[in-house]
């Protein structure tokens, strides 16, 4: 029985250099089924989009901001797709973490999965959604905050964390989501 390596992503697009509009990355990460995906297309259109299908690969999406335009890779989360993640990082401004509240047993393995990947870059800004929060079993932000072990990254990283939802297709996203694509927006100017 032969096993076969998932297929590479394609290489994160260079960056910009002097142009007028800047691409300024960002790296979405997390455990498969955690989300990903309809936050990030939740972001970039405003507006509530569910994804079902994992992604499998890579997925950009880009938000225009200003004279900026962010640009968010990211890398699916089933285990064949982990090994990219550490890649990734040294090309980014800002890394998302996405987990999902309600998956309780996998809590653990999103926490090693997120402290392996920061210890590489003790200064890149971490932004964690807790995201399902409208699940019943789901855990509140404080229990996420202790189960990710987000007091044990230290003081000098800017670490956020939003609690996050994504509710019927087309709605207007919840206000957290708004107040996140803000801030990521400040920390990509600030990181310049």
């Amino acid at each position: 029985m032969s096993s076969t390596a998932p297929p590479a992503p394609p290489p994160a697009p260079p960056r910009a250099g002097q142009d007028k509009v800047q691409n300024k990355q960002v790296l979405v990460l997390g455990l498969d089924g955690a989300g990903k995906t309809s936050v990030l297309h939740t972001l970039a259109t405003n507006k509530v989009q569910h994804s079902i299908a994992p992604t499998q690969g890579i997925n950009v999406v880009c938000i225009n901001n200003g004279d900026t335009q962010m640009e968010f890779l990211e890398i699916g989360g089933s285990e064949p797709f982990r090994s990219y993640w550490k890649m990734y990082l040294s090309r980014v401004l800002v890394l998302i973490f996405v987990v999902d509240s309600a998956d309780h047993g996998r809590l653990p393995d999103a926490k090693e999965h997120l402290h392996q990947l920061i210890q590489k870059d003790p200064a890149l800004p971490l932004v964690v959604f807790a995201n399902k929060q409208d699940l019943e079993d789901a855990y509140c932000i404080t229990d996420i905050h202790e189960a990710l072990g987000l007091s044990e990254i230290g003081d000098n990283r800017k670490l956020f964390l939003f609690g996050t939802y994504i509710t019927k297709n087309g709605s207007d996203i919840p206000s957290s989501m708004q107040d996140a694509r803000e801030l990521i927006a400040q920390l990509i100017s600030e990181a310049q």
